[in-house]
Order: structure tokens, then sequence, then C-alpha cells
């Protein structure tokens, strides 16, 4: 047999039920008293040695074979539309680097070394004079 309730009859049975801060209070150190009681232990972890794997390890050599976008950049301009459109051949576009300064070499658009331009079997090449540090890396990011 199925017992058909109106609303009315539902919303009196539920207000009857309300449930309070107090509740949720008593219910949270319930849950916080559980946690206290779980055991912490220190985790210790094998030394390996060079080139050793263990069975189960994760082989990386798999990221060597992943390819990157090495950008070496010269110097960078500004210009408006108007100017850029204005551009032909023999125009001189100024950037904001000076000559001699080094050129900024980035790996998929994060700058990693600083180096000066050489040229290498007639082909332009950088010879890095600074491989940017970790410390600095993280700083740029700021």
């Amino acid at each position: 047999m199925v017992k058909n309730e109106s609303a009315e009859e539902i919303n009196q049975t539920d207000t009857n039920e309300e449930i309070g801060w107090g509740d949720v209070q008593e219910e949270m150190e319930a849950s916080v008293g559980s946690a206290e009681k779980k055991e912490v232990s220190n985790v210790s972890f094998e030394e390996m040695k060079k080139g050793e794997i263990k069975e189960g390890a994760l082989d990386l050599d798999f990221i060597l074979d992943l390819p990157l976008t090495v950008t070496v950049e010269l110097g960078r301009s500004k210009m408006l539309i108007s100017e850029l459109l204005q551009l032909g051949q023999g125009s001189v576009v100024e950037l904001t680097k000076f000559a001699g300064e080094p050129m900024e070499v980035f790996v998929n658009n994060r700058l990693i070394a600083r180096g000066e331009v050489v040229v290498v079997n007639e082909k332009f090449g950088v010879r890095l004079t600074n491989v940017v540090s970790h410390a600095e890396r993280l700083n740029r990011l700021k």
C-alpha cells in the first residue's frame, strides 16, 4: 500500500526535523576526533645508485624524443599598424637591444640562457655565455 502525502504534510515533517548549527558542530567534532586517532609513521626510501633501475621504476628515456621549440631573440620592437603597413624592402626596424648585447635563448617560451652570435659553416648560431639559474627563472615568474 502506497501512502500519498500532500506537500503541506511533507513540509511539516521537514520543519520538525530541522538541522541546527549545534548538529553541524557535533558532526565536525566527531569527524575530527576520529582523524586524531590515526597513526602517522615516517617513510624511508632506499638509495639508488646512478644508472640503477629498480623493478617497477619509471624509465624516463621516453622524454628524450619530445620536441621542444627553441627561439633565439635578437630584439623586440613595438609599432602601430600604420607604421607596419609602411614597411617595405630596405626599411629598418629599430630593436630594443643594443649591438653586442647578449641574445636571449628561450625553450618553449621560457628564458633558459643568453649568448652571442656566431657563424658556423655559413649559418648563424648562438654561443651560450650564461645559463639562467633556477632562482632567476623563479624571479621572472613574479
